[in-house]
């Protein structure tokens, strides 16, 4: 039997094959890790209460948290606690001890710690919004929309809103500056806010059966409203920027504590009463309030 004839093409092939096998092997590459590390998470720094010479702070150590809040003493019988944009507020009754109130914080520390976080993670992404540039058509939230800034050169300021065109025009005199701009549509959405909450303070509070003495603005981070013994009620005019139905549920919140000045179950009853998805209010709230653009740098 004849042996198959190899023609050149074949041994060049063959000679390729063979020189590569005596090449060395290319270095195997690193092992990799099975899992990466997350990136590291911004650091969230706690709110802390702003100085005052009536009511100073005091520290206490919790873990690995040096925690600041501010101490009032009332004639009220329990320790409560109020946490917002402005940190860990206190209020005890005069009886009470400081070691008394100290202990009584470290006993809902995880609470405190955890509200805390959320409101520094809260602040740290409002600060990461870039802030309205103040031109013409500029949007500005407004009753849950938007409305649009007309910029109107003028002789005299005026300030004028379209309901039906959602604007608001601002007569712009020579040499005003941006700020004066601000403080213009500021006071503009303080007095939108005095009308409508004073319409549905109205408007609730025969619902519940009370009367309150007073309402008034209050400027806080995020602490929408508050109210006192004396039926004084202060609500956060921001709140004009959220829609009729979020305005309606602090307005029934800060009503019904005329009735329960607490947090309890009667007290979300009688919430429930005029406002039946209040949980859901309360969820809508949060959400808006980190969607909100930044108009004001106060």
């Amino acid at each position: 039997m004849k042996s198959p004839k190899i023609d050149d093409q074949q041994l060049e092939l063959f000679a390729q094959d063979f020189f590569a096998a005596l090449e060395p092997a290319a270095p195997a590459p690193p092992p990799q890790a099975l899992f990466k590390a997350p990136p590291a998470a911004p650091r969230v720094v706690f709110p802390t209460p702003p100085t005052s010479t009536d009511t100073p702070l005091r520290r206490i150590q919790l873990g690995s948290h040096s925690l600041d809040y501010q101490l009032r003493r009332s004639t009220r019988r329990s320790i409560g606690f109020t946490i917002d944009d402005d940190g860990l507020r206190v209020t005890a009754p005069k009886r009470v001890t400081l070691a008394e109130i100290d202990n009584a914080i470290r006993a809902k520390q995880r609470w405190i710690l955890t509200k805390l976080h959320e409101r520094g993670e809260r602040r740290a992404l409002r600060q990461q919004k870039p802030p309205v540039q103040w031109i013409d058509g500029a949007q500005l939230p407004f009753m849950g929309g938007d409305i649009t800034l007309r910029l109107q050169p003028a002789e005299r300021s005026h300030c004028v809103f379209d309901g039906e065109l959602r604007e608001l025009a601002i007569g712009v005199v020579p040499g005003l500056s941006e700020w004066q701009l601000q403080e213009r549509v500021r006071l503009w959405l303080q007095s939108e806010a005095t009308r409508v909450f004073s319409e549905r303070m109205a408007l609730y509070a025969p619902r519940l059966g009370v009367s309150y003495s007073s309402m008034t603005l209050s400027s806080a981070g995020t602490r929408w409203g508050s109210c006192t013994v004396d039926g004084s009620i202060r609500l956060n005019w921001r709140l004009i920027h959220f829609p009729l139905a979020l305005i309606d549920y602090v307005v029934a919140h800060e009503l019904a504590h005329l009735r329960e000045m607490n947090h309890s179950a009667r007290f979300w009853a009688t919430v429930e009463s005029v406002y039946p998805d209040y949980d859901g209010a309360k969820a809508a709230l949060r959400k808006r309030s980190q969607e909100l653009p930044v108009l004001f740098i106060d």
